[in-house]
Parts: C-alpha cells; sequence; structure tokens
C-alpha cells in the first residue's frame, strides 16, 4: 500500500523540488517510514520529521491540517464569525516561518482573517495574543525541544487554550477526511492582502504580553544585586525574556552565542532545559561573571530550567522542585499581604511530584490534578471562571508553570521572572538560595524524589511495541511491587481505579496512562508520549531523608527494568 502512495508522490507533477529531491536516495526501510501512515494529528497537532511523504512535516500535511481546521472553524461558528480570524506564530526552526504563512494561504482560501506575527515568537505569546484579538483559534508551528530535523503545528481555541480531546477529535476527523494533498485549496499573499485577510502583528502585542507578564512580580521594590546568566538555547525567549528582565531591574547576562536564532541548534546537542548539558555554556558564563542563578527556556519559550550557585558549581533543579519552590515562594508572599483568595485553586497533573501539591494544601489551597499536558490545566482555569473559586498557580513537571491565567499555556517569561524575583528575595532577606528553599521545603513535608524512564521506540515496531507493553499494564494487578506495598492501581483507559477491597470511578477523561500509587506514597506511571516515539515512565518517591527517598527511586527503577523485559 504505501509504495502505491510513495509512487504517486513521486509522478506527482506539481510536488515541491525540494522535496521531490528528498524522495531520492532513499531505502524501501526509509521509504516505507515515510509513506507507511498519514503523520498522526492528535490532540496536541503534529509533530514529526520534517521531509516528503505523508508520515512527515511539509507543505502538503501543512494544508491538509489547515483544510481540516479550516472546516471545523466554520462547522463551530458559522461563516459570520470566521472574520475574527485566527493568529498564528512561529518558532526558529527549519520550515516554520514558511509552515505558518502556508496555514495563513490555506485558512484564507476558506475566508479565515489571519493574525500572522512578522517573525518568530514565544509560544505562551500566541495563547495571550488569541485572547487579546479575540480570535476563533491560534496556531503555533514549532516542535518545542526536539531535535533540529523535527517541526510542529500546535492549534489553540478561542480561550488560548490547545484543544482538549472532547474538541480536537472533530477536527482530527476532519483532517482525515481529506484525501487529495495535491489539490488542496489556497491562496498567494498577495491575494490575500488584497482581500483583507492577511495582517502582520507584532510590537502592540508584544508591549501588552509582557505587560501582563509583569504582574506576576509580588515585591517590585526589592533591589536586584543577584546576577543572572539566561540563554534561550536560540529559541524565541531571546528578545521578549532579556527585555522582560532588563525592564524589570534585574542584572542579566545573556549568553552570546545561543542568543542566535540557530534552526540548527548548533551549540547544544538538545536544546531542553531538562537536560543538564543544555546548561553548559550558561555555567561556563556564570563562573566568569560570577553569577548566582542560570535561567534557560527551551526554543518556543514554553519551559524553564534553572541552576542555582552552589559551592562551586550549579546544581540543576527538576520542574517538579522548581514548581514546589516558586508555589511556596508564590504563596507564602501572597498570604502576608493578604492577597491570597479564600477559594483558590492550584492546578498539577497526574505525574506531578506531590511535593508542591503538600505546600499547596498548607496554605488553605485547593488542589486538582489533570491528565498530563498544559491544555488541561487551561481547560480547568476557564472552567474557574463560572464559579466562586479564583485560579492561582499551575505547573507540570515538565518544566512547565502559569501564576497568570490570561495565558492559558505555560509561559516561561511568567517563570523566569518569579525565579528570578524569588531568587533575590531570598537572598536578601533570608541568605538563602532557591536550592535552600527546596531543603526547607524537604524538611518540612518529606524528601520527594523522582525519576524518568524514556523508551524511545521507532517506525511500525516501535508503535507496536509501546501497544504491547500498554496493554500488558492495564491488565497487570499485583498487591507489591519491588517491596512495595500497592495501594491502587488506576487505569485512565478504563477509568477505573482499583483498590484491594473496592474499584472507583476516575473522573479525568479516557488516556492511555496507567498509574501504580503505593502506601508510603510513591508512585509510577505508564504513558506513551503524544510528541515523540516514545514511552514514558515517571517515577515518583518519598521519604525521611534524601538516601531513603534515592534508594526507593532505585528499587522501583531496577523493577520496572526488570518487568519490561518480561514483556519484550
Amino acid at each position: 500500500m504505501w509504495k502505491e502512495i510513495y509512487q504517486d508522490w513521486l509522478d506527482e507533477k506539481s510536488l515541491d523540488p525540494a522535496l521531490k529531491q528528498d524522495l531520492e536516495g532513499k531505502s524501501d526501510k526509509e521509504l516505507e517510514d515515510m509513506f507507511y501512515t498519514d503523520l498522526e494529528f492528535g490532540t496536541g497537532g503534529m509533530r514529526g520529521v520534517l521531509g516528503a511523504g505523508t508520515n512527515r512535516m511539509n507543505i502538503y500535511t501543512i494544508r491538509r491540517a489547515n483544510t481540516g481546521l479550516a472546516r471545523y472553524l466554520e462547522e463551530r461558528y458559522g461563516r459570520k464569525n470566521l472574520s475574527r480570524g485566527v493568529a498564528i506564530a512561529h518558532d526558529n526552526r527549519q520550515m516554520s516561518k514558511e509552515f505558518a504563512l502556508e496555514s495563513a494561504k490555506v485558512l484564507g482560501y476558506h475566508g479565515i482573517k489571519c493574525y500572522l506575527f512578522e517573525d518568530l515568537r514565544p509560544t505562551p505569546e500566541l495563547s495571550y495574543a488569541t485572547r487579546y484579538l479575540n480570535a476563533i483559534a491560534g496556531i503555533v508551528v514549532t516542535a518545542s525541544h526536539n531535535p533540529p530535523q523535527y517541526n510542529g503545528y500546535k492549534i489553540y481555541d478561542e480561550y488560548g487554550c490547545q484543544y482538549t480531546p472532547e474538541y480536537a477529535n472533530r477536527i482530527i476527523s476532519l483532517v482525515r477526511d481529506v484525501k487529495d494533498l495535491f489539490h488542496i485549496g489556497f491562496m498567494t499573499e498577495e491575494e490575500l492582502k488584497k482581500s483583507g485577510l492577511l495582517e502582520y502583528i507584532g510590537k502592540k502585542i508584544d508591549d501588552s504580553y509582557l505587560e501582563m507578564v509583569k504582574t506576576v512580580q509580588i515585591h517590585k521594590e526589592l533591589e536586584k544585586p543577584l546576577k543572572i546568566v539566561f540563554t534561550p538555547l536560540h529559541g524565541t525567549s531571546a528578545e521578549l525574556g532579556t527585555r522582560l528582565l532588563r525592564e524589570c531591574g534585574y542584572d542579566i547576562y545573556p549568553v552570546r552565542e545561543q542568543m542566535v536564532h540557530d534552526p540548527m541548534f548548533g551549540t547544544v546537542k538538545s536544546p531542553n532545559p531538562e537536560n543538564p548539558a543544555a546548561f553548559d555554556m550558561a555555567k561556563k558564563l556564570g563562573m566568569v561573571v560570577g553569577a548566582d542563578l542560570l535561567i534557560a527556556t527551551d526554543p518556543d519559550a514554553d519551559r524553564l530550567g534553572i541552576a542555582v550557585k552552589k559551592d562551586n558549581d550549579y546544581i540543576l533543579m527538576t520542574g517538579n522542585q522548581t514548581g514546589a519552590v516558586l508555589l511556596n515562594y508564590f504563596l507564602s508572599e501572597k498570604q502576608k499581604l493578604g492577597l491570597l483568595p479564600k477559594k483558590g485553586v492550584v492546578y498539577n497533573t497526574i505525574v506531578t511530584s506531590d511535593l508542591g501539591a503538600k505546600v499547596a494544601r498548607f496554605f488553605g489551597m485547593e488542589v486538582f490534578s489533570t491528565l498530563t499536558g498544559f491544555k488541561f490545566i487551561g481547560e480547568q482555569a476557564r472552567f474557574l471562571e463560572s464559579t466562586d473559586k479564583k485560579f492561582v498557580f499551575g505547573y507540570e513537571e515538565s518544566y512547565g508553570y502559569v501564576a497568570n491565567d490570561k495565558v492559558r499555556d505555560k509561559d516561561s517569561l511568567q517563570a523566569m521572572l518569579l525565579a528570578s524575583e524569588a531568587a533575590t528575595y531570598y537572598n536578601e532577606l533570608e541568605k538563602k538560595t532557591l536550592y535552600d528553599k527546596l531543603e526547607d521545603l524537604f524538611k518540612i513535608y518529606g524528601y520527594h524524589y523522582e525519576a524518568m524512564m524514556n523508551i524511545e521506540e521507532t517506525g511500525i515496531e516501535g508503535k507496536q511495541k509501546i501497544a504491547r507493553i500498554m496493554g500488558f499494564m492495564q491488565k497487570y494487578r499485583e498487591t507489591a511491587f519491588a517491596g512495595f506495598r500497592v495501594d491502587a492501581i488506576e487505569d485512565y483507559k478504563a477509568g477505573i481505579g482499583y483498590k484491594q477491597n473496592e474499584n472507583y470511578a476516575l473522573t479525568l477523561p479516557e488516556a492511555d496512562v496507567v498509574k501504580y500509587i503505593f502506601s508510603d506514597g510513591s508512585w509510577f506511571v505508564f504513558r506513551p508520549s503524544g510528541t515523540e516515539p516514545k514511552l514514558k515512565i515517571y517515577i515518583a518517591s518519598v521519604g525521611k531523608t534524601a538516601i531513603e527517598a534515592k534508594e526507593k527511586i532505585e528499587k522501583l527503577e531496577s523493577a520496572i527494568r526488570e518487568l519490561l523485559e518480561g514483556i519484550r
């Protein structure tokens, strides 16, 4: 079957010359991977390798996605509301600018006005812009922190939140209905401009967005003697991140080599602040200038990583640790000023460490855990608008945080400003670093450690292997594991939690996720990645000491590896 589709592409006279060249010199195995399936359009949009084929990111798969989106918007809003338009942004990757314009060309063909940023912008600004413009949807072309051969396409609803499954499934259906990739209607850029269907945007929204970000500050009056090294890892926060911190009075030192919008990410193996190696150049600069704090954002600027000076080195804090410390600062200082709402809600996910939840409850906040993915936190923030409760903070383990929900996605600019203020406050008033404050939290709430196992499986066989593992885990029922007593097993695909004496219904949407919860508060989760060919296994432990918590992690990791060997 794939060979027929390949031949159709090969024979297509209108095929883009660069893509035609990409078909040359490929082995059957490579061609099969390019054509055996359509690039999956999931609940978060698309992400894939650039190149020719139905299973690749290219102008034809982008046109297909936008045709499905256009049909959905007309179906949902009617033609009279299409003039509200769609906001479109892109990152610094190969073909990002072209794909953003291609999106506008297809949407314009369907009579939908587009607001296109004139140059690359952070993903959270796109979320903000969608609401600022009262648009009916938003698009950002990005592959986040994936390797340079990838690109992606994410779509947002009118509330600035990525579409959740309830709505995304209809869009997916309409995208799949588009069969002929080579005869999709689109307009030229000139035609769009003449028809008033394309408007370029930029500075006005930048200014408004940054003013909103500045509202997360609590103590603007602080002196700011700390030295901060900042790297955007070649990505979209280079200009606005630098501007934000400087306008707020911080003494920052950008990593010059990584301020360049390099689509190949030439100075890093992986442009991901979760990866310690991504901080190598920041550490070197930090040592030279005597920096107290290192800040890194991923290429589309929705994730933030920090490293804190300790002795003659820097300690990289995890997303869970950073989230708990920032939350503790935010809530404690708001409480001192009488600014905490009586019915405040803090959001995390089912794979987030329990440390932050314990902190939130101490300050009287309700804690709600969503499925993995910030779109679910954004959705819950919107639901709160019709209640007497108030959104206070949301974060997830994958280095994503938001305090002002005018952005309905994770926002590294909000997080970098909050981290800079918290570091300054604790240094000035308590002579402590953010890592010292983490240690304080451990002593109060227990030592919480976590680990991540990424099982990478590519191609058809990889997909099948991951499905086989998840199928096994959905049936796996044990009362003990690695010496830990099992308290509950939660199967989110079945929507049921299993305990020894009773079963209970899970209230979250259906998802291919299994969670094992142990009686001591430790747990692990099996979950296929929605954006990469990986099975993700999240492990969390809690102990009275750091040694105890680490030993528990090691035991669970070892037992999980043994379990996986048996499944394969």
